[in-house]
């Protein structure tokens, strides 16, 4: 948990992952976890992490602040896709298809 008022480096937190889902991995070996880092109410405070590789989810509401890395995420209901990388912020809805293309160890912040 986060301690009030003191700075956390968002980059020292430790991330365990682990290989994904087969039916959902595209392309390559991609691995992901997550460290939750607090919670506000019924709000969960974290920081998520994939390494290079293509892989779909279904999406929960969620903010998120990408910390490093570079991926492309692409939206199945509109078929777009967007390109992310350090200090971009993005809003996804419950319920999005998404397909991320991770070129560089993606880590975000995310509120959800």
């Amino acid at each position: 948990m986060l301690t009030p008022g003191q700075p956390h480096a968002s980059s020292a937190v430790t991330v365990t992952r682990e290989a994904l889902d087969a039916a959902s991995v595209a392309e390559g070996l991609p691995t992901a976890g997550y460290t939750v880092l607090d919670t506000l109410g019924d709000t969960e405070i974290g920081i998520w992490e994939m390494s290079v590789g293509t892989a779909t989810d279904t999406e929960e509401d969620e903010v998120f602040i990408v910390v490093s890395g570079r991926a492309s995420i692409h939206f199945a209901a509109d078929d777009r896709t967007i390109i992310v990388g350090p200090g971009d912020v993005v809003r996804l809805t419950a319920g999005m298809h998404t397909t991320w293309t991770v070129t560089e160890t993606l880590r975000k912040i995310y509120v959800s």
